[in-house]
């Protein structure tokens, strides 16, 4: 039918979004990964984890990557790609993905590029979530949980109704990450911001970057990317 979408139009528009979340360490990446895994029928995938679960597999990638950790090395861009080539031919994610930890430099991303462009796909947004340094210390330094069930907990922001008893389980007993630390935070925030600033001038620069103020309450935060995956997709 003349004026109706070609059938090359129409495979391109079905093409699974591909997501990338931006963030430092306590930002929220993973909480909102999930949030847009349940309302969007997209799949989190996090790097270690296609890791290990490649390994454990004993793909061809995955043995690789293996031999690799075995000998103390990091694990090459090449190895992760074809993890992720792999991962991202199963048919659970038909609806598209949301990559958390890679790409992690410029050079990633434009290796990501290429692996999509084998398929027609291209990264959908990169959507960073924004903080303020000084509040994240505040925020990641204070946290704690409950050593029985894992509820978390947090110095100033939400203490147990009772002091002392876990408001989940009752346990007594608490715990913090040791490098939830202030100094080690600030580290890994001025680390963050060395190694990503290339990536989110490379995803600014093909039109496909996105910004949220993720200093807000988490459903605010949720709303804003539900926003951005519904326009994006449109």
């Amino acid at each position: 039918m003349e004026g109706g979408p070609s059938d090359l139009e129409t495979a391109i528009a079905s093409r699974p979004a591909v997501l990338i979340l931006l963030g430092p360490p306590g930002a929220g990446k993973g909480t909102q990964a999930r949030m847009l895994e349940d309302r969007f029928g997209l799949v989190q995938l996090s790097t270690g984890d296609l890791l290990r679960a490649a390994v454990s597999a004993g793909t061809p990638a995955g043995l690789a990557a293996k031999a690799v950790m075995e000998a103390g090395a990091l694990v090459s861009d090449e190895i992760v790609l074809a993890i992720l080539a792999d991962r991202m031919a199963e048919p659970d994610v038909a609806q598209g993905i949301i990559l958390d930890g890679f790409p992690r430099t410029a050079g990633q991303a434009e290796a990501l590029d290429g692996l999509l462009g084998q398929t027609g796909q291209s990264v959908t947004a990169a959507i960073s979530l924004e903080v303020d340094d000084g509040a994240m210390v505040e925020r990641v330094s204070g946290r704690f949980t409950c050593a029985g069930c894992g509820e978390g907990y947090h110095d100033h922001f939400k203490q147990p109704a009772a002091a002392g008893a876990c408001d989940k389980c009752g346990g007594a007993e608490f715990k913090r990450r040791p490098d939830d630390n202030a100094e080690t935070v600030g580290a890994r925030l001025a680390a963050y911001h060395a190694q990503t600033a290339p990536l989110i001038a490379y995803y600014e620069g093909r039109g496909v970057l996105e910004r949220i103020d993720a200093m807000g309450a988490i459903d605010e935060i949720a709303g804003a990317l539900g926003r951005i995956v519904d326009r994006v997709s449109a």
